[in-house]
């Protein structure tokens, strides 16, 4: 079971980083699940100071994350700036590159903290408790360590080699970034990712089903170390299809996302 960070700063005014075999994914040697990458342009996101010095309290409510190549584990930089700016409504632009080639781009949507609460609707039925959900005994065969291992999941519906719409939750064993406290938002988003292997309708022997970018769409900031995942998968006629899941905390409903597949045979 890894115990390493998923990062370690090399330079942190320089937005270096060293990605370590904990961001692993499970499919390809050397590669990086989107959980990590994404968690770190997170954390990115956060610390990006406003664009201007009067504006109120801001949240992240919105961000996505385009998908341009293989993120390899190792060395990598990450950039943030405001793309547009305003008091109370920012866009914030990401950038990963590794070895000089950009292989993830993203975008957010920061808006002002308001008081709603005599106003909020909507929200899906909390899930079961981690608590009553089955622990993941081990990896499926054949799967790579390195992800997998850096979470504790549990499952409500459903296992990794499982066919159909899942359920599930996960809690990072280790932080985002070495010596650092991983905030409830970048748990949430180490865990989004997996959405498509929750609720994986096409055996990984036989179809390559990939993610070519990733949404999430918060209706109100995650809390805890917990993220509960609910999805289904949709696969079209035409090789494309998408993931579409509820995200959860031990509160409650906190967020949708949705992810466009590039389906094939193998």
């Amino acid at each position: 079971m890894s115990e390493e960070p998923f990062y370690r700063i090399v330079d942190e005014s320089a937005g270096r980083y060293h990605a370590t075999m904990s961001t692993a994914g499970p499919w390809f040697a050397g590669a990086q699940h989107l959980g990590p990458p994404s968690a770190l342009l997170v954390r990115a996101f956060e610390r990006c100071a406003p664009s201007r010095p009067d504006a109120p309290p801001l949240q992240l409510s919105r961000y996505t994350i385009e998908i341009l190549g293989v993120v390899s584990v190792g060395d990598l930089e990450v950039r943030t700036w405001v793309e547009r700016p305003g008091r109370t409504i920012e866009m914030l632009a990401a950038e990963m590159t590794a070895g000089g080639r950009a292989v993830l781009r993203a975008r957010a949507w920061r808006l002002a903290i308001t008081d709603t609460a005599d106003a909020a609707v909507g929200a899906a039925a909390p899930l079961p408790a981690p608590e009553v959900a089955a622990p993941q005994a081990e990896r499926p065969h054949g799967w790579l360590p390195g992800y997998l291992d850096a979470v504790e999941w549990r499952w409500l519906d459903g296992q990794w080699d499982d066919l159909g719409p899942g359920r599930a939750w996960g809690r990072l064993r280790v932080p985002v970034v070495e010596g650092e406290e991983s905030t409830p938002l970048q748990s949430l988003a180490a865990i989004a990712d997996s959405a498509n292997g929750v609720a994986a309708s096409l055996p990984m022997k036989d179809w390559l089903f990939v993610n070519t970018e990733l949404s999430v769409h918060l209706h109100r900031p995650p809390t805890g170390a917990w993220t509960g995942i609910d999805a289904t998968t949709a696969i079209g006629p035409t090789g494309t299809g998408t993931v579409t899941a509820t995200l959860f905390d031990l509160d409650g409903h906190a967020a949708h996302i949705a992810q466009e597949l590039t389906v094939r045979r193998r």
